[in-house]
């Protein structure tokens, strides 16, 4: 298995603002430095980034460039984050429009994986046919990541409608689509990230590990996860492919990233 992190930790999470006014142009953002977040990525001992798509998306014109600050440092793109509303018939096309962009920039900058999140709330709430378009999306795009060679899989998130146990479980069957297991979101949601792991085994080809107590995210080991268990049961159904740490916050981004890489080193015997 090889180790990746997340860029979002430098500059937190926020949305692009032209996705106000037009929803092919709703990105998400990080809007702290990339070269900073590459560099400390590196340095605290991990082998990949994961970034959002808003991020990506500003190396549309110079991709070279982008390719050379991760060579720069050693580092491998291993995925890319984009979201959608994926329930709304009119906005469909305008998200996978944005989503192909993504995609195909992704691919020309030698990404894995491409990270799906969402699936909105309605103001009146879900309704029972929201499952039956976010799984007709979400196939729609795999099949944009898979014509441009990545694996595509889907986050299960706070504030969408795939949050709790029983809501994942009925998107799970509604599509053939991975898992990618945000072990935090999991748990915030109700939900017990072991159990997820080890009943989605098959349907996982790409994993974020991040901490949770006390109603935050933390960095791994300062919260009550069991990463150890995790890491066993991927191991026993020999998993190979990556784990992304991921931490949207922390005071000091480069010491939270050290933090995850020791624990990881020492509890989950990752050298």
């Amino acid at each position: 298995m090889k180790l990746g992190y997340q860029t979002n930790t430098w500059g937190g999470v926020v949305g692009h603002p032209a996705g106000v006014t037009s929803v092919k142009d709703l990105y998400y953002w990080t809007p702290g430095s990339l070269e900073q977040a590459v560099k400390e990525i590196a340095d605290a001992g991990f082998a990949g980034i994961e970034l959002f798509d808003g991020n990506l998306m500003t190396y549309e014109d110079r991709p070279a460039e982008f390719r050379n600050l991760l060579q720069q440092h050693g580092q491998k793109l291993v995925g890319v984050y984009t979201g959608a509303n994926f329930i709304f018939a009119d906005i469909w096309k305008e998200e996978l429009y944005k989503i192909e962009k993504v995609a195909k920039l992704a691919a020309e900058c030698g990404a894995e994986h491409l990270v799906l999140g969402g699936g909105a709330i309605r103001a009146t709430g879900i309704l029972d046919s929201d499952f039956e378009a976010l799984a007709e999306s979400l196939q729609g795009a795999a099949q944009v990541a898979d014509k441009y060679g990545l694996v595509p899989s889907y986050h299960p998130h706070l504030g969408t409608m795939v949050q709790a146990p029983d809501q994942l479980d009925r998107i799970m069957k509604l599509t053939n689509i991975s898992l990618c297991p945000d072990t935090a979101h999991i748990e915030a949601g109700g939900g017990d990230p072991v159990a997820v792991i080890r009943k989605y085994i098959d349907r996982i080809r790409y994993v974020h590990y991040k901490d949770y107590g006390s109603g935050n995210f933390l960095p791994l080991g300062e919260g009550g996860q069991n990463f150890a268990e995790m890491t066993r049961i991927l191991r026993a159904h020999d998993y190979d492919g990556w784990i992304t740490v991921e931490l949207d916050s922390h005071d000091d981004p480069y010491r939270g990233a050290v933090i995850s890489r020791k624990y990881l080193r020492e509890q989950c015997d990752f050298h």
